[in-house]
């Protein structure tokens, strides 16, 4: 069996204006999130980055033809990412390849047209301790993940939240204070599996966690096609 073709998505913005999260990714979150996927998978996955600055914004078709499993994290740029590209991963999400969304991705253009509702937060709130705990056990997502992950410092994100209802629901996660979360969500749509897993904001090293990186990397295998590149046809 061929090994599963990984494309980590970053719009990697904020590391090229903001002081203080190149301190914390001087190498991008794409290439460290990489890492942890192929620290977690071995030879079973062949993990490639892309970046919103180049050609075809990182995702031509060729490239998107060719991935199985397509990683997202973005932020503040989620508007930058033109409809073509829009349509083409959503496309290919349909005809099978999985799709793994990170942190504030739930705003990009791919995650609202997928998921169907805008996903508005009660409230968000910097520098907060974060308790995910596995509500599913059992789940792939799940395996060797302990209960609950422990995040010293992250953005709290809040219920209510106009999230479509989960098809499963693998983590929620509590803030100091009291809110909770839905933080890590199953959904399907076509052919397709969707995974999204809301730690990770961008001034926090919380990809460099060993029990966040065990869940992105359980997270790639479960949305992975059982037939890799299965209904990858069409070039647009």
């Amino acid at each position: 069996m061929s090994a599963l073709r990984v494309t980590v998505w970053n719009e990697n913005v904020h590391e090229g204006k903001d002081e203080s999260v190149q301190r914390v990714y001087p190498e991008g979150i794409h290439e460290v999130v990489a890492d942890g996927i192929r620290t977690g998978l071995g030879p079973d996955a062949v993990v490639t980055t892309a970046t919103l600055d180049q050609p075809e914004q990182g995702l031509p078709a060729d490239v998107v033809r060719q991935t199985d499993v397509l990683v997202w994290w973005s932020h503040i740029a989620n508007d930058q990412v033109c409809d073509e590209v829009v349509d083409r991963v959503i496309t290919r999400v349909e005809q099978g390849m999985g799709l793994v969304l990170l942190h504030s991705a739930l705003y990009s253009k791919v995650s609202l047209e997928l998921l169907g509702t805008s996903c508005a937060l009660d409230h968000w709130a910097p520098n907060n301790e974060q308790r995910v705990y596995t509500v599913k056990r059992g789940h792939p997502i799940a395996e060797g993940v302990p209960s609950p992950i422990v995040i010293p410092a992250d953005e709290l994100y809040a219920e209510p939240c106009d999230l479509p209802e989960p098809d499963e629901l693998v983590f929620i996660s509590s803030y100091s204070g009291g809110a909770v979360f839905r933080s890590g969500c199953c959904f399907r749509r076509g052919d397709g599996r969707i995974f999204y897993f809301s730690p990770g904001d961008q001034q926090y090293p919380v990809y460099r966690q060993s029990e966040v990186r065990k869940v992105i990397a359980n997270a790639v295998a479960w949305v992975a096609p059982a037939d890799p590149r299965a209904g990858a046809t069409e070039d647009r």
